[in-house]
């Protein structure tokens, strides 16, 4: 990521601020708290990738180091369906979720020395409560997401959720959205 600003990146021209990006974000969370899958699908550009890296992830290749989740676009739209159906054995019913957005950080998409017009890198940490089978767990990581601009809307390109915990307990589902 470079540089991060404190609250505005000039992305392909116009300007975002982060009002903008954590209103989205924000959004976001309440979609995901309320099962909104359908809304949240909504939120992606096609094409785009939904990832999880493993707990003990460096910033390599997902496909290199492990992950909890890799989805290309059809494997994130497979995943929606399943999750709005009975066939999610293990968020039937669905689990209490309650998100929290903080410390939002954006800037101009630059990977190799130039801005792609555009392209909005984003980090935001989060702690996701989880009330499941008399068990209540929190959830606690990084944001890293590459949003793309077009007109008045945001949407995800990539949606990864860096989690923060050395390791998941045992028990412990990905069965939901981070």
């Amino acid at each position: 990521m470079t540089a991060p600003t404190t609250g505005r990146a000039l992305v392909g021209g116009r300007e975002i601020t982060r009002a903008d990006v954590e209103d989205f974000l924000y959004a976001e969370a309440d979609i995901l708290d309320a099962w909104k899958y359908d809304d949240w699908l909504a939120l992606f550009e096609p094409g785009a990738r939904f990832e999880v890296p493993s707990t003990d992830w460096k910033g390599e290749s997902p496909f290199e180091s492990g992950s909890f989740v890799t989805d290309d676009w059809d494997l994130l739209r497979a995943r929606v369906k399943r999750l709005k159906s009975r066939k999610a054995h293990a968020e039937n019913p669905p689990s209490r979720t309650h998100r929290m957005i903080s410390n939002v950080q954006l800037a101009a998409y630059d990977e190799h020395g130039h801005d792609e017009p555009g392209l909005l890198r984003v980090r935001a940490s989060f702690i996701i409560h989880r009330a499941r089978d008399g068990e209540f767990d929190a959830y606690v990581g990084r944001y890293d997401h590459l949003l793309v601009t077009g007109g008045d809307e945001l949407r995800f390109r990539l949606r990864r959720a860096i989690l923060g915990h050395e390791h998941l307990t045992a028990g412990s589902r990905l069965s939901f959205i981070l």
